[in-house]
This record gives structure tokens, C-alpha cells and sequence, in this order.
């Protein structure tokens, strides 16, 4: 009868209910919520399913996260390797190579100007790089906060390992890709408040056709020009554009394949799950991270902010050519934050098309962020 009852005591302890926490159940509770508006409302499932999933795991069973030297057996937990790779790059630089792949730049090499409203919409970093410093974070700790506002994940874990803020890196990447999936209800409300009917309205001509030769030279030029000036950004610039190259070649299809299909798939479990198991009640709940929070919405705001205003001041410029709608996808949510243009600007004009017009700022704006991350490693003295 003892071994009965000291069988059955060690099963209860086994499990996690008695090791749950109301922080557990809160996070548990997020992680829920996530998954609902993923599966249900479509946002960005991609990125929201694995998110969530990994947060699940975490705050029912710590230990998958756990480092090999913390652990009774000297093995760490699954997900644990996963966020290895983040720490080192890795992961992020894969989904560049990725993104690439998948990228059409065209509507950039076809409207250079584009290049303007991704840069203006990278004003939401500086906005949080300060208000990070006014808060109490370090330079460092600010600077890997401040990417958030450039709505880019890859890039904000990526400064973040570099500038070795491991210790929010992951609030940093859960903010990132939340405010990225969550474009659809951030952005509008922004835009609507900062331009008229009548602007929302403007029909911007048909951009003009992009030879072959170009869309090749294209990665190959801002590789060199980029990575010459901020040598830094290799690992993001220039996998982004090796990417790019596999696609506009022409030559090596099966690259691009692997790259845009499978390698970029298998990439996103392993970031998007390990960055969800950074997410354990302990970690997460805690005024830095609530002020992160703030901060990215801050940025993100900010940023989508800016290149609107730009946009309006282009249309100024152009005498009604550019619709300001556009300047929102500056941010690097890509293609996210040009469909949010199209779908603005087609509610005001069902005849209205501006995606590919609002394509050229929102992949400037991948190249943008990319280069601010290594402006900051340069400051810092960072390689």
C-alpha cells in the first residue's frame, strides 16, 4: 500500500500543475490568445503559430529551454539549441537569404525615390533608441530595443545578439514579431489620421518595365556599396541579396527554391518556437519587459507615422503623383506592409491598385533597418 501511495505521490509531482505559477498561467493565457488570432483572424499564422506554441511549451515545461550546464544530466532542453542558433546569427541571416529569394525588387529599381520613404520610415528607431535612454536602458540595451520600431524580427535579434543583450533578446523578438503581425490593425488607424480622402484617392502611374540585366546588377551593386561602407551588415545585406541573386539569375533555380521554400520554412519553426520559449513567466513578466512593449509600439507607431508624413510631402513635391499611403510600408514588414497600403488605399477607391508601388518602400525599407543595425555595431565598435 506505501509503494501505491508513494507511486501515485510521485506522479502528482511530476506533473506541472504543481509546479504552475499565476505568471505560467497568464503567458499561457497570451500564448492562447496568440494562436487564436493566428488560426482564426489569419494574423501572419506563419509567424504567430510557432511564436505562440513555443511560449506554450515554456510555461508548462521549463526545462525544454534549459541550458546544458543548469541541467542534473548535462543535456539542455530541444528548444534551447533552437535559441542558440538565434544568439549566433544564424538563424536571422537564413531568413534573409530567404526573404531574398522571395523578393522582387523591381518596384524599387523601377522608383529609386522609394528609397527615401524607407529611410524616412526608419525615424521610429531613433524615436525609441532615445526614449530607450530615457527609460534607463544602456546605449546598448536602447539600440537593440530601438530595431523593433523598423518591424523587422531577424534584424532586431540579430543586433541584439551582436551587441550581446541576450538577456532581452527575447522580449525584443517576441515584440518585434507581434507588432509584425499585427500591421493589419496597427497601421491603418495611423494612416487614415494623417491624410485626407482626397490623398488616399491619388492613382500613381504604372511604373516602368525593369530589364533582366538590371534586377541582376542590383544585388550585386548594393552589396558592394553597403557592406564597403558598413562592413557589419554582410550577414543581413548580404544574404538578403545573395537571395535576391539565386531569384533574378535565372540559373539556379533549385537555390532559389530551397532557399524561398523549404530552408526558409524549416528556419521559421526553429526561430519562431525558440523565440516563443524565451517567454517564460520569470523572464517575461517584469517592468523591462512592459516597458519594451511600449517602447515597440512606440516606434512601430512613429515609424508608420514618418513615412506617411514623407509620403505627403513627396505628393507635395510631385504635384499629386505620389499617394502618401504608400510611405506606411517603409516599415520592413514585408510584404505585410504593402498590402496594408493596397487595402487602405482601395477603400477609399475600389479601382485604386498601389502594392506594387508601395512594394518599393517596403523592401527599401528591409534594406534600411538592415543598415541602421550595422550603423549601431559601428558605433559601438561591433564586428
Amino acid at each position: 500500500m506505501e509503494y501505491i501511495s508513494n507511486t501515485l505521490g510521485n506522479l502528482v509531482e511530476q506533473t506541472a500543475f504543481m509546479n504552475l505559477t499565476w505568471g505560467n498561467l497568464i503567458m499561457i493565457g497570451v500564448a492562447c490568445l496568440f494562436l487564436y488570432l493566428a488560426i482564426k483572424h489569419g494574423f501572419e499564422p506563419l509567424l504567430l503559430v510557432p511564436i505562440a506554441f513555443g511560449m506554450l511549451l515554456v510555461n508548462i515545461y521549463p526545462d525544454i529551454m534549459i541550458a546544458p550546464e543548469d541541467a542534473s544530466n548535462g543535456t539542455g532542453g530541444l528548444l534551447y539549441y533552437f535559441y542558440v542558433l538565434d544568439e549566433w546569427s544564424i538563424l536571422p541571416s537564413l531568413i534573409f537569404l530567404g526573404v531574398g529569394a522571395m523578393t522582387d525588387f523591381g518596384p524599387l529599381i523601377a522608383n529609386p525615390k522609394s528609397f527615401l520613404l524607407g529611410a524616412a520610415a526608419q525615424f521610429g528607431i531613433f524615436a525609441a533608441y532615445l526614449g530607450a535612454m530615457a527609460m534607463g536602458f544602456s546605449d546598448r540595451a536602447a539600440a537593440a530595443i530601438s530595431i523593433i520600431g523598423g518591424a523587422d524580427g531577424p534584424t532586431s535579434i540579430f543586433l541584439a545578439g551582436k551587441l550581446e543583450q541576450t538577456a532581452i533578446l527575447g522580449p525584443i523578438a517576441v515584440a518585434a514579431y507581434s507588432y509584425m503581425s499585427l500591421v493589419p490593425i496597427i497601421q491603418p488607424p495611423i494612416m487614415k489620421l494623417l491624410t485626407t480622402e482626397k490623398e488616399r484617392r491619388i492613382k500613381m502611374e504604372q511604373l516602368r518595365p525593369v530589364s533582366k540585366l538590371e534586377r541582376i546588377l542590383f544585388p550585386v551593386i548594393i552589396t558592394i556599396v553597403v557592406c564597403v561602407i558598413l562592413p557589419t551588415t554582410a550577414p543581413l545585406v548580404g544574404m538578403l541579396m545573395l537571395g535576391n541573386l539565386f531569384k533574378e539569375s535565372g540559373v539556379v533555380r533549385q537555390l532559389t527554391d530551397t532557399a524561398a521554400n523549404v530552408l526558409m520554412y524549416i528556419v521559421v519553426i526553429l526561430l519562431g518556437t525558440s523565440v516563443g520559449a524565451t517567454t517564460s513567466a520569470e523572464a517575461f513578466l517584469n517592468m523591462d519587459t512592459i516597458k519594451i512593449v511600449i517602447l515597440g509600439l512606440i516606434a512601430f507607431a512613429f515609424g508608420t507615422a514618418a513615412g506617411v508624413l514623407f509620403g505627403k510631402l513627396m505628393c507635395w513635391a510631385t504635384k499629386g503623383k505620389v499617394n502618401p499611403l504608400i510611405g506606411s510600408a517603409g516599415v520592413s514588414a514585408v510584404p505585410m506592409a504593402a498590402r496594408v497600403s493596397q487595402k487602405v488605399g482601395s477603400e477609399a477607391d475600389p479601382t485604386n491598385f498601389l502594392l506594387m508601388h508601395a512594394m518599393g518602400p517596403n523592401v527599401a525599407g528591409v534594406i534600411g533597418t538592415a543598415v541602421v543595425a550595422g550603423t549601431f555595431m559601428a558605433i559601438f565598435g561591433v564586428r
